[in-house]
């Protein structure tokens, strides 16, 4: 794992006020802008779309944990019409909106700050919801999960770590440094039968899976989604 990276993304529902605060929304920023979004997350939005040219006109987007908005204002740029940010870091909703308004985009994106999971009764449903690098450091995987499949109307896309031993083992270790340094952001590793047995309950079923040395990135579509 590498130290100069979170192990999970900055749009975290968990501990975030704390731990993704104004100096890693900044830093992430600049990235963003330096070099686009990040492997995993093209990897994540090309899936979502279908293909590299797949259509998404007319589309709504629903991102939980967007950080800085790569995922979201991709697909807008794809020709998603409106976008939904929910975001439990003040500091990632603001760099957000500002990346929305440097793209030309400010007025198709809702920005909404907090845990998704008790903001999810007035969260309308969209198109596309994307989680990504989120699962990872919410404590309730269950309750994330189901929530945000049963607002996906059509593809519903995440990333998240793979399903392994020494995954998991890493993420022990990791939690036991942070409650050694009264961190308050833990890692959590889960079983990719347990998240995909979630979803498939919501009514999709999985159309691209890819993995990475950590990653693994998973899209679902909805029975008759077109």
């Amino acid at each position: 794992m590498n130290p100069e990276q979170p192990v999970c993304g900055p749009g975290c529902s968990c501990a975030v006020g704390n731990e993704f605060g104004e100096e890693t929304a900044r830093r992430e920023a600049a990235r963003y802008r330096r070099s686009g979004p990040e492997t995993t997350t093209r990897i994540l939005v090309e899936a979502l779309r279908g293909g590299p040219l797949g259509d998404v006109s007319g589309l709504t987007v629903l991102d939980i944990g967007a950080g800085v908005g790569a995922a979201h204002l991709t697909l807008l740029a794809a020709g998603a019409s409106t976008a939904v940010d929910v975001d439990g870091s003040p500091a990632f909703v603001e760099a957000a909106r500002r990346e929305a308004e440097r793209e030309g985009v400010s007025d198709r994106v809702r920005h909404e700050t907090g845990d998704f999971v008790e903001l999810a009764a007035r969260i309308e449903p969209a198109d596309l919801v994307v989680l990504d690098r989120v699962v990872c450091c919410y404590p309730d995987m269950r309750a994330l999960v189901s929530l945000s499949a049963a607002h996906a109307r059509r593809r519903y896309g995440l990333v998240y770590p793979r399903d392994s031993w020494w995954i998991r083992t890493g993420a022990a270790l990791m939690n036991g440094m942070m409650r050694l340094f009264r961190r308050r952001l833990r890692f959590y590793s889960h079983r990719t039968a347990d998240v995909e047995e979630i979803v498939r309950s919501a009514g999709l079923s999985r159309r691209f899976h890819r993995q990475q040395i950590f990653w693994q990135i998973a899209v679902f579509e909805r029975a008759g989604a077109a």
